[in-house]
């Protein structure tokens, strides 16, 4: 029988592929419904996770449904079936009464090398791309570190653990600890485990140290507590920062790409449609079409202009990411009437393609990407997952 897999275990996994401490720090990445310690053996990838993308989970047997957006993201005023309530509501309520898991990677998948932006960039043309705000901060992980009597460390560390504590990639319940003194004196009123009120004592202790998500930071330090016999165990928390890159393989926000060999803003154009399997795109590049002064109309390929060389990539929506950076051309999913018009009007090429449809086309590349890091689950992208804007 095939061993059975955690949504935690997952979740390392999928870690490993876009860590979350990539994201932007407004997003609302990780594990927003579900049991970390369900088993899971099927996983659904999505875009949006709307209520027919929960029914297609639950038929083909998934147990995680990893959407790129997250479901919550503003503040929820209820979870209400039935007449009045909203598609949201229906659909997280339908996944919480199946015991569907929903994980969203969103900014961190965006961030990481190899992921959506860098696979864009790898469609325009060869050269050499580097984030346009490189990503500098922390990870959403701790290093939790407790003081306990030699005799009880492996009654704290399996509370710790069983509160979510000790996972490393693919490894769990690991720990380290360093054996030494403590010393402590009971003031009056006092309820000591070890030692007497107004004496000074000394006791073999274990420096105890587990790692832990911020999600289950609270449970782990309860369970530390709760398991450690002294009144007032020496419990210290440490932020774990994200190990600096530098250099090309630097993940961060959006891309500037720049390109081997020139092109025209027309070229770029297909090349975006070919990436994304699109048949149309909205284009505004310098000098019109056909070399006139008229912009707008007739055969994108067409377009004139100064040449491409760089190139700025978001995928989603790019307008605020893009402000005061330079580059020949512009591409991303959408951006606003007189951020486009600013562009233009300065010389510059600007390809929108849709938000999601400059999302939606990795969902298969992330299948594989997720097939190597994750042993034991089966992902499928989904069938019912759409854009809600089409070009016709």
């Amino acid at each position: 029988m095939a061993e059975q897999v955690t949504v935690r275990e997952v979740m390392a996994g999928l870690e490993v592929v876009a860590p979350l401490g990539l994201a932007e720090g407004w997003d609302k990445v990780g594990l927003q419904v579900g049991d970390p310690d369900a088993v899971v053996s099927r996983g659904l990838l999505c875009i949006d996770l709307t209520e027919a993308v929960v029914a297609e989970a639950l038929e083909a047997g998934c147990g995680l449904v990893v959407a790129y957006h997250p479901p919550i993201f503003g503040p929820l005023t209820g979870l209400v079936e039935g007449a009045g309530s909203s598609w949201k509501a229906r659909a997280l309520v339908a996944a919480v009464r199946a015991g569907l898991a929903v994980y969203s990677p969103h900014t961190a998948l965006d961030a990481v090398r190899g992921g959506v932006n860098d696979w864009l960039c790898g469609g325009l043309g060869e050269g050499v791309s580097e984030p346009i705000e490189r990503t500098v901060g922390g990870r959403d992980e701790y290093k939790v570190v407790v003081y306990v009597p030699a005799a009880e460390v492996e009654v704290v560390r399996g509370a710790m653990t069983d509160a979510g504590a000790g996972g490393i990639g693919k490894y769990s319940g690991c720990s380290f600890g360093v054996a030494g003194e403590g010393t402590f004196e009971p003031g009056e009123g006092a309820r000591p485990a070890v030692g007497e009120v107004g004496r000074f004592e000394r006791v073999a202790e274990v420096r105890l140290e587990m790692i832990c998500g911020g999600r289950e930071l609270p449970g782990v330090l309860s369970a530390a507590r709760g398991a450690h016999s002294y009144e007032e165990p020496a419990v210290d928390v440490f932020r774990l920062e994200a190990e600096p890159v530098v250099g090309a393989e630097a993940p961060g926000s959006g891309r500037l790409l720049r390109l081997a060999e020139a092109v025209t803003v027309g070229v770029l154009a297909e090349r975006v449609k070919a990436r994304l399997g699109v048949e149309r795109v909205k284009v505004a590049g310098a000098g019109g079409v056909d070399g006139s002064a008229e912009p707008g109309g007739g055969d994108p390929r067409a377009l004139a202009g100064a040449a491409v060389r760089t190139v700025a990539v978001c995928v989603g929506a790019g307008g605020k990411l893009f402000e005061g950076v330079e580059a020949d051309a512009y591409v991303t999913g959408e951006m606003q009437h007189h951020q486009v018009l600013d562009l233009a009007e300065r010389g510059k090429g600007v390809v929108l393609a849709g938000h999601t449809q400059t999302e939606r086309p990795y969902l298969p590349v992330y299948r594989e990407r997720l097939c190597g890091a994750v042993d034991g689950v089966e992902w499928r992208v989904s069938e019912k997952d759409r854009a809600p804007l089409r070009f016709c």
